[in-house]
């Protein structure tokens, strides 16, 4: 009988777990709702031709790693498939998530024809789309609402 009786209290423990782990994360959602709704949107930047944002090649790309970089406080190396090749961008995510590699397997908007960038001592082929982190709220990527082929176009 007391066998019993442990392993009744045990899956209460277990249950009781899981539902401390969902008021949790319910809370932290609710924070990030309500920090949504108090935050000051920035001002608009200067208005740009057409012309001028037709030149910007924004492309998906899955980040198929996240690899850490020795000595940067910010930075993370991404590797990036976009289909015919793959890229290294540089990102400034270390700070901004709990877990960079979260975002590892995920598909991403990327600006792909910017000058090449050194940082850290490493060449930076493109920039990555991320939404939030400037404004104060928990980031979140610039994603295709559905999968599409690596290398696809925005615009």
């Amino acid at each position: 009988m007391h066998c019993c009786r442990q392993t009744a209290k045990m899956g209460i423990e277990h249950r009781v777990r899981g539902q401390r782990s969902e008021i949790r994360r319910q809370r932290t959602e609710n924070r990030e709702i309500s920090t949504m709704n108090k935050m000051k949107v920035a001002p608009i930047k200067p208005t740009v031709t057409y012309d001028v944002f037709e030149k910007i090649d924004i492309r998906v790309g899955t980040i198929k790693r996240v690899e850490d970089i020795e000595g940067a406080d910010k930075l993370v190396r991404l590797i990036v498939d976009f289909g015919d090749h793959e890229r290294t961008i540089l990102a400034g995510i270390k700070l901004e998530r709990q877990d960079p590699k979260e975002i590892e397997g995920k598909q991403a908007l990327f600006v792909v024809n910017l000058e090449p960038r050194v940082m850290m001592g490493e060449v930076s082929e493109g920039m990555l789309f991320d939404i939030g982190y400037p404004d104060g709220i928990s980031p979140a990527l610039a994603v295709p609402e559905k999968p599409v082929h690596n290398g696809a176009r925005a615009g």
